[in-house]
């Protein structure tokens, strides 16, 4: 089990969208027009099926953080995603990571951090978004590994990168 986490309005459920039809599609798929999403009220399970490996991603709402800590235990992987373009929700952001990496169930588990949203004009760039999370104390005190990604899942860039990261981790289970 993969957990997607991140705010409200970061981009998960369009990520998650945009990696089903990566995973249907091949490699080289035409993503074309981004569809149209709702804030997630909830949780969605979806299966990404990739060369014949299936790994479950649980996408939890990010009005849901107060109980995101339920879901931690079956969990092998989180996928964290930041809205870089949303410069007054950086700190709560980089507050909720924190909370997550020093979830004793999670000390485990493989991160993957996604700067989202980099197709638009007003976003911070890496170095001052790493500044802001404080990327380098943040990788020194953390257990987990913990790899970053500039992307956008409106225009793909970047989503292949992150199907590489989900398919080649070793702490999923291959079904």
């Amino acid at each position: 089990m993969c957990l997607l986490l991140g705010a409200t309005g970061v981009g998960k459920t369009l990520l998650l969208k945009r990696l089903q039809k990566l995973c249907q599609m091949g490699a080289q798929a035409d993503l074309g027009e981004a569809p149209v999403t709702l804030p997630t009220v909830g949780t969605n399970l979806t299966d990404l099926i990739f060369r014949k490996r299936k790994i479950t991603v649980r996408e939890l709402g990010g009005c849901m953080g107060p109980i995101w800590p339920r879901y931690y235990l079956d969990c092998r992987s989180v996928i964290f995603v930041v809205d870089c373009a949303n410069i007054v929700q950086i700190s709560s952001s980089c507050v909720q990571l924190l909370s997550v990496l020093s979830a004793e169930p999670l000390q485990s588990a493989a991160v993957l951090i996604l700067f989202n949203k980099r197709d638009l004009p007003c976003t911070m760039s890496l170095v001052e978004l790493k500044s802001l999370f404080r990327m380098d104390d943040v990788l020194r005190s953390a257990l987990q590994s913990i790899s970053t990604l500039e992307i956008s899942a409106r225009s793909g860039q970047g989503l292949q990168d992150v199907l590489s990261w989900l398919f080649s981790t070793r702490s999923h289970d291959t079904g």
